[in-house]
């Protein structure tokens, strides 16, 4: 699509509408299944315009993760404690530099009643914890660490406790099945319920604005036939990410070049274009999760090391941040050091990413001889098992402060898995939103009708990712959208 196709319709051109609604939502994945069943209930005809043949969009295939805490009822559950306060502490910390303190203070204080939200509509969050290291939950576990919050350094800047919320299922298969279905399921059914139509196939491509430059509705195409969807309140775009627009990516976030990880290729950023013509501001556009293609369970259990032969992150930490230091700090060079014994015992254990479990390039009787086949400066890799194996019999690790649990010293034989170029990501900037979900302009005013949420905006996100935040952010701020639409 070219520039000059998104540019905004004047509604005096429009010499017959296809559709109408109160309000209208581009997008039927969570933020927009959230919006549309708030602008229901709010009273509002509600219409949803979705690209693909059905609902879901990367909602369904993910893992369903989402980040919630502050005193939920599964946390209280399960003895875990939480605050509003505790939770802000660390998403500050994590998800920075430059998150939205606002967007993070709201979220954090509503997260308790947006779980009941969730519960309310059907989602089923069963109670109990998976503790284990790991990108997602293998079982049905309902609870899990998300985010690294009991690892070094968060866990000594906020108390530890698990905020990702899962919903029950069983037979996941990481990609193609998880828990993301069951979030997604319940919810369209009760849209549905609501009175909500959807219209399927259809590809948002334009704004269209009335002579006061109010948002009024959306040019489309369906089957190659031009559409024309009249929105008497108020448009909310929710159509995801630009991970998949490759002029968008190169522009913003050039650091994922050719490593596109989003869960659908309709996230092409056409959302955020179409609000840029009419003035759009945008935040973040260069921060993105990164994801690391190894087994926590594995990492864990070894160290990991740069090319310099350095380790550089506590390896039992969350593996989003692993993958973004490897990515963002370390030219993308990575490898896991691991001996014999260590190895075998992370490979026998339960894992919902076991692909990720690669057989070692390089193995070794001394951590001298692995240093010299797998090429890295003499003396660095020796010197840093060293250190590591010094503090490790005493059960510490004071460099990076990995969790006594998981510190033992390297022993022989001795291994490397290859792990350098291991990474992808998705994009996490868009929009300029309010805490209603109200699309800004460059002006730093509200674009009138225009709303949106979701990862075609910029959320609690600004530079590190906890696993959840995307789901839980896009539901959060979705339903705001449609509750301020609904009103306009």
């Amino acid at each position: 699509m070219t520039t000059a196709a998104f540019r905004p319709l004047r509604a005096a051109e429009i010499t017959a509408w296809d559709h109408e609604a109160d309000v209208v939502v581009a997008g039927y994945g969570i933020a927009g299944v959230s919006a549309a069943i708030e602008a229901a209930r709010a009273g509002a005809d509600v219409l949803i315009l979705e690209r693909t043949g059905g609902w879901g969009g990367a909602a369904a295939l993910s893992g369903g993760i989402v980040y919630l805490g502050g005193g939920t009822p599964l946390q209280r559950e399960l003895g875990f404690e939480d605050t509003p306060e505790n939770m802000k502490t660390f998403m500050l910390a994590a998800l920075g530099p430059g998150a939205d303190e606002a967007k993070i203070s709201d979220y954090c204080d509503g997260s308790v009643e947006h779980y009941r939200w969730l519960t309310d509509n059907g989602v089923v969050f069963k109670s109990a914890f998976w503790g284990e290291p790991g990108w997602e939950i293998p079982g049905d576990e309902g609870l899990m660490y998300s985010g690294g919050e009991n690892s070094a350094p968060f866990n000594e800047i906020a108390t530890p406790a698990p905020r990702g919320h899962v919903p029950q299922m069983s037979n996941k298969r990481t990609g193609e099945q998880g828990g993301g279905y069951m979030l997604m399921k319940p919810l369209a059914e009760v849209a549905e319920s609501l009175g909500v139509t959807p219209v399927f196939d259809i590809r948002v491509q334009r704004l269209i604005v009335d002579d006061a430059d109010r948002v009024v509705g959306i040019a489309a195409k369906k089957f190659g036939d031009e559409v024309f969807v009249r929105a008497r309140r108020g448009v909310v775009l929710t159509t995801g990410s630009f991970a998949y627009n490759d002029a968008m990516v190169a522009s913003f976030a050039p650091q994922l070049i050719g490593r596109p990880a989003a869960a659908i290729e309709e996230h092409d950023g056409c959302s955020i274009r179409m609000a840029q013509a009419l003035g759009a501001d945008l935040a973040h556009m260069g921060a993105t999760e990164v994801a690391f293609f190894a087994d926590p369970q594995l990492m864990a259990r070894g160290i990991l090391v740069n090319g310099r032969g350095q380790r550089y992150v506590p390896e039992d930490t969350y593996p989003g941040r692993v993958g973004q230091l490897t990515l963002l700090r370390n030219d993308n060079q990575a490898y896991l050091v691991i001996d014999e014994a260590s190895y075998e015992e992370g490979c026998a254990t339960t894992s919902s990413t076991p692909y990720f479990r690669f057989p070692p390039k390089w193995a070794a009787e001394t951590v001298a001889e692995l240093e010299s086949d797998m090429g890295l400066p003499e003396g660095t890799l020796q010197a840093t098992v060293e250190v590591y194996n010094r503090h490790a019999a005493a059960g510490a690790d004071p460099v990076l402060g990995k969790k006594p649990e998981w510190v033992r010293p390297i022993g022989t034989p001795v291994a490397a898995l290859d792990l350098r170029n291991c990474t992808a990501g998705f994009t996490l900037g868009g929009l300029h939103t309010t805490v209603n979900s109200e699309v800004l302009h460059v002006s730093g005013e509200p674009i009138p009708g225009l709303y949106a949420a979701g990862r075609c905006t910029s959320g609690v996100c600004a530079g590190g990712y906890a696993s959840g935040t995307s789901l839980g952010d896009s539901s959060f701020f979705g339903r705001r959208a449609g509750i301020a639409a609904a009103a306009n």
